[in-house]
């Protein structure tokens, strides 16, 4: 500093207000070590910046413009870095930093008016729905082709060889993801970019699909899916990633859920094109079923190439300058550019504190040897086993062969599957208000139970005799579970295991989710027929009944909430012991749950949270937003003789200078 704070207090030219500043800093240069990142054990989400005295904070964002070639940006920056350090207090900068009447309405409409956003956002969101679509119709490409394409291969029989092979090509695309497409996102990424590891997979996604529909054998069939798993699982691992990088922290949930959503849409489109061509003969029905996935594919090859590339791939790469133009595209205002950039910065310095760099294979081993990545690893691979444990793949790949042996007809079998997808598709549009405000890990506890009662009752239809009665109510109650899965385990395993993984392992994380997922859904896929003829229907139903009830057992005690926290943020959330986490899910959540809502005590005392925030999020944000506002009238009210007031005498709180903010829910 350029003088004592003795000196500063001296200074007539200063305000009171200066003066508690200078005096604060003179204090917050004692300033506690950072929070933990492997043993969190209070709980403290910090944010790095708290705390920093603005001189020290100033020398640190030079260095910065100077090491990574922005001094042109170097007044912004310094701005930025003021709103990052206090994000509640912006408008209360002074001096030369002070900021404008657009940056602050920018700033606050980040709280009131999240879904503001730049044109370059919604469209980077639109093509990672069109990647996501592309997954949907393939998954259920084969679903309708399952009818046709055993008889012209000569694989119809319920011979254990003939319904081996069914299952072995229903799974091979799952295949090619978890042993190939999954591990191979990680140097593509590193070598393409996120963008171009999109283009990359979306060209396996279209060729393959076409050759698909000119196969004239098994064997060549299921070598054209093997290679369609390739891009699926590459795309599968990055488009996620690449929406919760660009995306803002208040609304990360909803646009990453994007992918679910609109596999579930690619999903109802499949199951459309099944039912189009269902009229066409047997021998070229199940072809273009199959070849139609190309469809989607074209618009995401040619989209991807104009939407920016992830800010947070080229800071790991060190192309900052690239880094901030992205930034300029994705936000609204060039001061929320400039804060994200050194906010994102900061938190990769302590990042690289505790993992470092090191080569793919040592990357891999480390999601389970160091303890915050162990944690992430264990919840995303949770949430992943979940989504195949749940059940939801037994309809999506066999429902047309569930209809047909419940006794429906080829074509009301189709139908009949168009109506799941169709609910599959229209309850998964809840999930964007829900993800961000009930949270990730609420959606999943409320869904799963239900899962577990609607496939039961699945299963017990199945004991009605054959006739419209059985039929109705096998599909009434495979819809009831769509609905409830859509909103729920749907959209949540990708959205979740995209965000919980350290920028440095994020890549090699997601492809071992990813991987997870997939290759269950390969088993799943292979061993549903045989376990269908060995248990019947009601024997497959009630086994997957109770692996819903054993997932919501592994949710309940792995899975930390990650809601409306950048990504950086969550370095603090998976710090947090897992045993810690546990302790307090059953000594204390539990306990508190079942006075409230199973012995209707009303009075009990609110639950107190596990993790304390530097900030809030979410309604408590908005109320801390306006009560700043309260503060900021009455201190002005003060200063200034002429005060507003209401007809009872009291001053009534302004808002921001010029403001037309209002409450947005």
């Amino acid at each position: 500093m350029a003088g004592s704070p003795t000196q500063l207090r001296n200074d007539k030219s200063l305000s009171r207000s200066e003066d508690e500043k200078y005096r604060g800093d003179e204090i917050l240069e004692l300033q506690p070590k950072h929070v933990n990142l492997n043993s969190n054990l209070e709980a403290k989400i910090q944010n790095p910046l708290a705390g920093i005295p603005k001189a020290s904070l100033f020398r640190r964002v030079e260095e910065f413009a100077k090491e990574k070639d922005l001094v042109s940006i170097l007044p912004l920056l310094k701005k930025g870095s003021l709103v990052a350090r206090d994000p509640t207090n912006y408008e209360d900068i002074d001096g030369d930093e002070a900021l404008d009447e657009d940056e602050i309405e920018s700033l606050r409409d980040e709280v009131l008016h999240k879904w503001r956003q730049p044109l370059a956002l919604y469209f980077t969101i639109i093509c990672c729905s069109i990647g996501a679509a592309v997954q949907g119709w393939d998954e259920t490409g084969s679903n309708g082709a399952n009818l046709s394409f055993p008889t012209y291969f000569g694989i119809a029989t319920k011979s254990t060889r003939d319904v081996f092979l069914l299952g072995l090509i229903n799974a091979a695309p799952y295949i090619g993801s978890a042993f190939l497409g999954c591990w191979l996102s990680d140097p593509l990424n590193n070598y393409f970019g996120r963008r171009g590891t999109i283009f990359v997979s979306g060209h396996f996604c279209l060729w393959t699909v076409i050759g698909s529909a000119f196969t004239r054998t098994w064997p060549q069939l299921f070598i054209c899916r093997i290679l369609l798993g390739i891009g699926m699982g590459a795309k599968a691992s990055t488009i996620p990633i690449y929406a919760a990088e660009n995306a803002p922290a208040a609304i990360r949930g909803a646009l990453v859920m994007s992918w679910q959503m609109w596999t579930a849409f690619g999903i109802f489109l499949g199951f459309c094109a099944n039912l189009i061509v269902a009229g066409v003969r047997d021998s070229l029905a199940w072809r273009l079923q199959i070849g139609s996935a190309f469809i989607p594919a074209v618009p995401l090859i040619i989209g991807v190439y104009f939407c920016p590339e992830s800010p947070r791939w080229y800071m790991k790469k060190g192309q900052y300058h690239k880094a901030y133009t992205s930034l300029l595209r994705l936000r609204n205002k060039p001061i929320q550019a400039a804060r994200d950039l050194y906010y994102i910065h900061s938190q990769l310095e302590l990042e690289a504190e505790i993992i470092g760099h090191n080569t793919y294979m040592k990357r891999f081993i480390e999601l389970f040897t160091i303890p915050r990545l162990r944690r992430a690893t264990l919840a995303a691979f949770t949430v992943m086993m979940a989504q195949q444990m749940c059940g939801i793949n037994v309809i999506a790949f066999y429902s047309s062969t569930v209809f047909v042996d419940a006794g429906a007809s080829h074509k009301v079998a189709l139908i009949a599957s168009f109506g799941f997808g169709l609910v599959n598709f229209v309850f998964a549009w809840p999930a964007i208000w829900t993800i961000d405000t009930y949270g990730r890990r609420s959606l999943l506890l409320f869904t799963f139970p239900n899962m577990a009662w609607s496939l039961l009752a699945v299963g017990l239809c199945s004991l009605i005799p054959t006739g419209k009665t059985h039929l109705g109510l096998m599909a009434f109650f495979i819809y009831v579970f769509a609905a409830f899965y859509s909103p729920g385990e749907g959209p949540v395993p990708f959205t979740y295991s995209a965000e919980v993984f350290p920028l440095s392992h994020r890549e090699v994380g997601m492809g071992w989710a990813v991987a997870v997922n997939l290759l269950w859904a390969a088993i799943l896929g292979m061993t549903l027929p045989k376990m269908k003829d060995a248990l019947g229907v009601l024997g497959t139903f009630v086994f997957y009944a109770i692996l819903n009830i054993i997932a919501f057992c592994m949710i309940f005690l792995w899975v930390p909430e990650t809601k409306q926290r950048t990504l950086e943020e969550l370095d603090y959330i998976f710090a947090v012991p897992t045993r810690t986490h546990m302790r307090y899910q059953l000594t204390k959540a539990l306990p508190w749950w079942v006075k409230r809502y199973v012995f209707m005590r009303r009075s009990t005392p609110d639950l107190k949270p596990l993790y304390h925030f530097d900030s809030p999020t979410g309604r408590a944000q908005i109320d801390q937003l306006y009560a700043n506002d309260k503060l900021r009238a009455v201190r002005d009210s003060i200063r200034v003789p002429e005060q507003v007031a209401d007809m009872s005498g009291v001053v009534e709180p302004r808002l921001h200078r010029g403001s037309n903010a209002t409450y947005n829910f």
